[in-house]
């Protein structure tokens, strides 16, 4: 079960979706969160942008004057957001374990939010991130980094703030596929699967697949853990099967949808495959992935 819950902490507004989405893990496990602030590297990353414009030098130090402001506006937004969250929510600051079921830590680093994200992430048992401002969209360059440099299950929060996971009563679904990055998702939602009050596997239709049994096995392993295990296969009806997935696991009342992370190699910016980002762009609940 995930002991050390690692969240990056940006100082924006949908940091308070990633804080609710953290807690309810904390309280569920009795987890110790692990705040992750990363400070952009300013003057490294102007000396990169005055080598891609040819060396220029021209307000150089008012541009420099500006970052470091905009670098301090949003440490100074991540400290107190984080610290008031866990004041309003009697989260105790600590290092090591203790007696109170919930605790928390506040790290800050200066270089580039993805690649600290996935230092600290190799030590941590889950990483819960966000879905980022509406406007901007997810960031999936840090969903990258998180989920493929790491080899930790990764939680992205829905972007409603004070949203919750209900893995002990509550309904989790899973996004079945006869693929590795499917079976690592079952395996890290185990803790989740194992005390749900029930556990529905959805079947997505692709194509012709008529011969795949793996669900029946998959049910058949999971009753071990959980008895109330149930399949539902989905019927496209002309549908894409994104909408079929979200609108069937919001009608069994789902409050965790667990699925592989797909898509990709690193040729690109982001690996996600064009199902997984239509899930995380449009999913109203909780996402678990693993790859």
């Amino acid at each position: 079960m995930p002991k050390i819950v690692l969240l990056p902490v940006t100082g924006s507004p949908a940091d308070l979706e990633v804080f609710a989405m953290a807690l309810t893990i904390a309280r569920t496990f009795g987890a110790h969160l692990v705040a992750l602030h990363v400070r952009p590297d300013v003057r490294r990353d102007l000396a990169s942008l005055a080598a891609a414009d040819g060396g220029m030098t021209a307000g150089i130090d008012t541009l420099l004057e500006r970052m470091e402001a905009d670098a301090d506006t949003h440490e100074k937004a991540a400290s107190d957001g984080w610290h008031a969250f866990c004041s309003q929510n009697n989260i105790a600051g600590a290092d090591t374990p203790g007696e109170t079921a919930v605790t928390s830590e506040w790290v800050s680093e200066v270089g580039v939010e993805a690649d600290w994200l996935a230092e600290y992430g190799r030590t941590a048992d889950l990483i819960v991130v966000g879905r980022g401002e509406q406007k901007w969209g997810p960031d999936y360059v840090l969903m990258e980094a998180a989920l493929m440099d790491t080899g930790k299950p990764v939680l992205i929060a829905p972007r409603a703030a004070g949203a919750s996971v209900a893995p002990i009563n509550g309904v989790v679904g899973i996004a079945w596929k006869d693929t590795r990055e499917a079976a690592g998702a079952v395996r890290a939602a185990m803790p989740f699967l194992r005390t749900a009050g029930q556990v529905t596997v959805f079947i997505v239709p692709e194509g012709s697949e008529d011969s795949d049994k793996s669900h029946l096995r998959l049910v058949r392993m999971l009753r071990w853990h959980n008895p109330n295990i149930t399949i539902q296969a989905l019927n496209d009806g002309g549908h894409a099967p994104v909408a079929l997935l979200l609108d069937a696991a919001a009608k069994a009342g789902c409050g965790l949808l667990v699925m592989g992370g797909y898509g990709h190699t690193r040729l690109r910016e982001a690996v996600f495959g064009g199902f997984t980002r239509a899930v995380l762009e449009a999913a109203p609940l909780p996402v678990l992935m693993a790859h």
